[in-house]
């Protein structure tokens, strides 16, 4: 979708086509996704055309933020902890991502598996 360099594009066009936006995300995603893709008109474009939806407060968020921040301290980021916060407060929510060494790891409400996809292990 946005580089078509990378060597998951393949794996993630397929699976957003599957799948029409929008599609939910936070700030720190949002600012990551710019840094990556080297592109912040592209990531900002998204979000004013309603193909990204911001939907997340971290000053509403801010302590279960900083609670997943200590439980998982020297692995987890901002992104991820906001990642993590959302899937708690949205039961029944899907994660792509292609972290599979942090997103197998990290659990929503304390144990329970976060449901992510992730591309085919090569």
């Amino acid at each position: 979708m946005l580089v078509a360099a990378d060597k998951h594009h393949a794996w993630a066009d397929a699976e957003l086509r599957k799948y029409p936006p929008p599609w939910f995300t936070c700030e720190a995603v949002l600012v990551e996704a710019a840094y990556r893709v080297q592109s912040p008109q592209t990531i900002a474009r998204m979000v004013s055309r309603g193909i990204l939806a911001v939907d997340f407060s971290f000053q509403a968020e801010a302590e279960a933020l900083t609670q997943l921040c200590e439980k998982y301290a020297g692995r987890m980021d901002i992104a991820d902890a906001c990642v993590v916060r959302m899937a708690e407060l949205t039961r029944h929510c899907r994660i792509w991502t292609v972290d599979r060494k942090d997103f197998t790891v990290y659990r929503r409400y304390g144990n329970q598996e976060i449901p992510c996809e992730f591309p085919p292990v090569e």
